[in-house]
């Protein structure tokens, strides 16, 4: 097995570390760049606000900067997936996070902590032009929702012939992917006459909605890992 590993850049060590302590022969190639927005928030805002809810650990990093690490305490905290809550957790933030066996926004919204939010206010922080699912089940159930987009998404320069031929010649047969943003990226990268070496890789997912989004471009050897944490793609790998 050769993975690998497409998180942006900085986002691998804990995988490259685990990686190189089991022998396995890994390359990195970033496929999605995050940078900052210039979008601030005030101390008003939030003293109004009964929760936090966080989309990613990028959301929780960028939050935090901005924030200055001084996460307000009188707030309830929500995270999508258990990732982001061990983001959290690096603030002393304990956060309601989504099920084990459900590490996505679906997952978050079946919690009992979210079925009775009538009149709640909710800032879901988040990057750019993310998904609407939460706000919208959260909005019919009654709660006030607004978004604090604290980080964009890029796609990094790469030749797309260039760097699938230098995957196909190192013998990488597994890739791990960790948002449906970096397979799209992945797909769109990918020249077409070496589509068939994708298809024959190993895909790892962290999520249904994501294991769907591969099997509709075209993807079939797919393991979906349940979660984007370190614990949950090597469990998926097998390792």
């Amino acid at each position: 097995m050769k993975v690998l590993l497409t998180r942006p850049l900085g986002r691998n060590l804990a995988m490259e570390e685990q990686l190189s302590r089991r022998d396995v022969a890994y390359l990195v190639t970033p496929l999605l760049a995050i940078i900052d927005t210039n979008e601030s928030i005030t101390n008003a805002v939030l003293d109004q606000t009964d929760n936090l809810l966080f989309i990613s650990t990028n959301a929780v990093d960028f939050a935090a900067k901005k924030l200055h690490n001084n996460f307000p305490s009188y707030c309830r905290y929500f995270a999508v997936g258990q990732a982001t809550a061990d983001s959290l957790a690096q603030y002393n933030i304990h956060a309601v996070s989504s099920p084990e066996d459900s590490q996505d926004s679906e997952g978050l919204l079946s919690q009992p902590q979210l079925q009775h939010v009538e009149k709640q206010s909710f800032i879901i922080v988040r990057g750019l032009g993310g998904r609407e699912t939460l706000a919208e089940q959260l909005q019919l159930r009654g709660a006030n929702v607004s978004y604090w987009q604290v980080y964009q998404r890029a796609l990094p320069k790469l030749d797309g012939k260039e760097i699938t031929q230098h995957w196909k010649s190192f013998g990488i047969d597994t890739i791990v992917i960790t948002s449906g943003e970096i397979l799209s990226n992945l797909i769109e990268l990918v020249p077409k006459e070496l589509f068939a070496w994708l298809r024959a890789c190993h895909i790892i997912v962290p999520s249904n909605r994501v294991e769907l989004q591969a099997k509709a471009m075209g993807l079939s050897h797919i393991t979906n890992a349940n979660g984007a944490n370190t614990q949950a793609i090597l469990t998926s790998l097998a390792l």
